[in-house]
């Protein structure tokens, strides 16, 4: 079924973390909904603005919309890290499930305020919102973000910005960085507990779980991060899987699209189901 963050959240408690998958292209779309209905967990497929307006707003929701209708499993489909509130506008109205304003580099009242007005117009149309503060650092699909500027989130900013904004969900910066792919992130987890002793009933959200190693996955999860995003490593294996592919020995890709896009797929698929078991609760 096609759900926002808050039904999903809400269905999915004592079950572990939900995994947001970032897509890069159509065609991973619907080898991620498979992996997650083959593995009967819940998925949230999320994409940049970028990644919206290249595959087109209208038909990549439909196509989500599709698939969730015909898999035993909750599916949302959610813009990640956008800046534009009228972009999010946009999304939400043509059928976005979810989205999130990324106010992170500015003041933080001025995050709160246009916040504020994201989740106004969401909630009105029954679309979830997650917000971030603190500076989570690195790069992934069009997020830049200087890793010396990356800086951890204060616990008492969180407790103002969740309460004045509103949000459903709230990415929070724990040592965790975008576009980490080959070292592994270090996490505080005294702030992690904090953070959740002060927020209650807001998901908390883990940004850069690709530079995340699985006993910290699991840790994370057992500790209360609602949502982990996955970026970095579907983006590289896909170009690393199609690249190794069309230069195979024997192979003839260019007389079938399908040769040379399908094992890319597969491996979608394959770190798809091999995440998703990491936030499930033993």
């Amino acid at each position: 079924m096609y759900k926002n963050l808050i039904e999903m959240f809400k269905e999915n408690e004592g079950k572990g973390a939900v995994g947001a998958f970032n897509v890069h292209c159509f065609e991973m779309v619907p080898a991620m909904v498979k992996a997650a209905a083959d593995l009967n967990v819940p998925i949230i497929l999320q994409t940049s603005l970028g990644t919206a307006e290249y595959i087109g707003f209208e038909p990549l929701i439909a196509a989500v919309k599709a698939l969730a209708e015909n898999v035993p499993v909750n599916v949302a489909l959610h813009m990640d890290h956008c800046k534009d509130i009228d972009a999010l506008k946009r999304a939400i109205d043509l059928g976005y499930s979810s989205v999130m304003y990324d106010g992170s580099s500015l003041p933080i009242e001025e995050n709160i305020k246009n916040t504020k007005e994201v989740v106004a117009y969401a909630h009105a149309h029954g679309v979830s919102v997650e917000g971030e503060v603190g500076s989570i650092g690195g790069a992934e699909d069009g997020v830049v973000v200087d890793k010396d500027a990356a800086m951890y989130t204060k616990p008492e900013d969180a407790l103002h910005f969740a309460s004045e904004a509103g949000v459903d969900a709230l990415a929070v910066s724990i040592g965790t960085t975008h576009g980490q792919y080959k070292s592994k992130a270090k996490i505080n987890y005294e702030l992690l507990e904090e953070l959740k002793e002060k927020l209650g009933d807001t998901g908390l959200v883990l940004h850069g779980g690709t530079g995340v190693s699985d006993e910290d996955m699991r840790k994370c999860v057992r500790e209360g991060m609602k949502k982990i995003n996955v970026g970095t490593e579907l983006n590289k294996s896909y170009i690393e899987v199609v690249s190794k592919t069309f230069t195979a020995e024997g192979v003839t890709p260019l007389t079938s699209l399908r040769g040379l896009l399908g094992p890319a797929n597969d491996r979608i698929a394959a770190i798809v189901t091999e995440k998703a078991s990491l936030f499930k609760l033993d």
